[in-house]
């Protein structure tokens, strides 16, 4: 730690992987619950977040902190108790994640905005969606709406087990808590897909630390940071991704083959399982997926580091 390279007030691009370098987010369940630790945290430690993207088998995070100290502790905090709720929920045991992180600052409004633009667009780099703000995990399109991936509807029009839904989200938000897999579940178990894209959309508007506003600032504007996003891929070289397979896409395609195959009945039993029987299910996935070997290996968390 001592010998990171931070710079007090600079924006810092963040980088973050599973310990063993395997599938984090298989399904909404595990990205809205990181997002809820990850919010709190940062208004703990007064972490100003310039963007966020949650990817299939990391984390992207652009942030500015007043001190290394603050920044570390935000991390840890997340980390850790993301770690406990996940391990618990599916069954697996020991470190979720890679440590330490990584990280570089990027000095100057043009460094900031050229990261930016790298986190923005990482699903579409990886063929998840066609342009940046189209994908919910890296939460641009809630800079310009609050309900950008779910119908408007009042709670008078909706069914009484979304308005309790949306109701104790709000109870555990204004308690200071973050939604836990034992919550969540219970909550998107008696909901229509259309319900639970707005109890999604509600989780995310209600806990969002992200500074639109200081983030479109150094593009002029924050349709002109679209317009930027969507010219370009981006680069980063201080922190060198290595990619596994030609799209992310695949690992939803391997999520619906184990579950209409009824070889699981619910995607967060797999983290849990034996080696043995994740290695059983490689052949299942190399045949009748277009993934190739080694994101499958990282799907089912088989690949060595």
């Amino acid at each position: 730690m001592e010998n990171r390279r931070f710079y007090s007030g600079v924006l810092n691009h963040c980088y973050q992987r599973t310990a063993d370098n395997g599938v984090l987010f298989y399904t909404d369940l595990d990205h809205l619950i990181h997002f809820t630790y990850y919010c709190l945290a940062a208004r703990k430690y007064g972490i100003t977040v310039f963007a966020l993207c949650q990817m299939p088998d990391h984390i992207h995070d652009s942030v500015v902190a007043q001190d290394l100290s603050d920044l570390s502790a935000f991390k840890r905090e997340v980390n850790s108790r993301f770690s406990r709720d996940y391990n618990s929920f599916t069954g697996r045991c020991g470190p979720l994640f890679e440590s330490p992180f990584g990280s570089a600052p990027k000095r100057g409004d043009k460094a900031a905005r050229s990261n930016i633009v790298y986190v923005g667009n990482n699903p579409v780099e990886r063929h998840l969606c066609a342009k940046a703000k189209d994908y919910r995990w890296n939460y641009l399109a809630y800079g310009i709406s609050r309900n950008p991936f779910s119908e408007r509807r009042t709670l008078r029009q909706s069914r009484p087990v979304l308005k309790r839904a949306l109701v104790e989200i709000q109870s555990f938000f204004c308690s200071g808590k973050p939604i836990n897999y034992s919550a969540l579940s219970r909550l998107m178990s008696p909901l229509d897909s259309a319900e639970k894209d707005i109890l999604a959309d509600s989780i995310v508007s209600t806990y969002n630390v992200i500074d639109y506003d200081r983030a479109a600032a150094l593009f002029g504007g924050f349709d002109n940071m679209l317009i930027a996003m969507n010219s370009t891929t981006g680069s980063e070289y201080d922190i060198k991704e290595v990619f596994t397979g030609r799209r992310d896409s695949f690992y939803k395609e391997m999520n619906d083959i184990l579950l209409n195959k009824g070889l699981l009945t619910e995607i967060h039993a797999l983290p849990g399982l034996p080696y043995a029987d994740r290695k059983r299910l490689f052949p299942i996935l190399r045949r009748w997926s277009n993934a190739p070997s080694a994101q499958i290996e990282k799907y089912l968390h088989l690949s060595a580091r």
